[in-house]
């Protein structure tokens, strides 16, 4: 496969949000190999190794990346800070359902394949680390965007500068709270 010229995302997005329907098309070749990896990068994390199942969530994520009129993409960066947030949006409300369903309550329909991507004994994991990651979004916001860039969507730390517009030295240093933060209230957990 032929390499993509650099900016060639970037112009696609670009045309993409100003309603070029052919955009969207474009683009999807262009970035489908690093959403495959970002992709397997949250299921290893789950049940992992079902290539189906990473397919289902990179063309759900896709999917409600195309549904959201008015997005607007600063660049390549960007856009894959955002799709790998709603690869985990998408993994945490599965694994919210399954353990409604583990416990009696109706299942929520999900729009992934039949396929079980979240193990019944992972889906408490998922949902606590979820729990966590908005706790850390309402005490310091910009250290949970660092973690999902770095952790969920693997963006080094130049590139999470770049998405969130500050030093890499202070990437560095919120990702290294960030860590520590996540570490204790998920111990803490699991003791309490």
């Amino acid at each position: 496969m032929p390499e993509t010229p650099p900016g060639e995302v970037t112009r696609l997005l670009s045309a993409w949000q100003k309603g070029d329907p052919a955009a969207s098309d474009q683009l999807l070749p262009l970035v489908y190999q690093e959403l495959r990896r970002m992709a397997k990068r949250h299921m290893n994390h789950q049940q992992g190794g079902q290539t189906l199942q990473t397919t289902a969530l990179i063309h759900e994520a896709y999917l409600r990346l195309v549904a959201k009129p008015g997005k607007h993409w600063e660049n390549r960066s960007h856009f894959f800070a955002v799709s790998s947030q709603a690869m985990r949006h998408i993994l945490v409300d599965y694994a919210r359902a399954r353990l409604s369903a583990k416990r009696g309550g109706g299942a929520q329909a999900v729009s992934l394949d039949e396929a079980a991507i979240v193990s019944v004994d992972r889906a408490a994991e998922v949902v606590a680390l979820d729990d966590a990651l908005e706790e850390l979004k309402t005490l310091h916001p910009r250290q949970c965007s660092v973690v999902e860039c770095r952790y969920f969507g693997g963006l080094t730390v130049e590139e999470t500068a770049k998405v969130l517009q500050v030093s890499p030295e202070t990437i560095m240093r919120d990702w290294k709270m960030a860590k520590a933060w996540l570490y204790r209230a998920l111990s803490h957990g699991e003791k309490g």
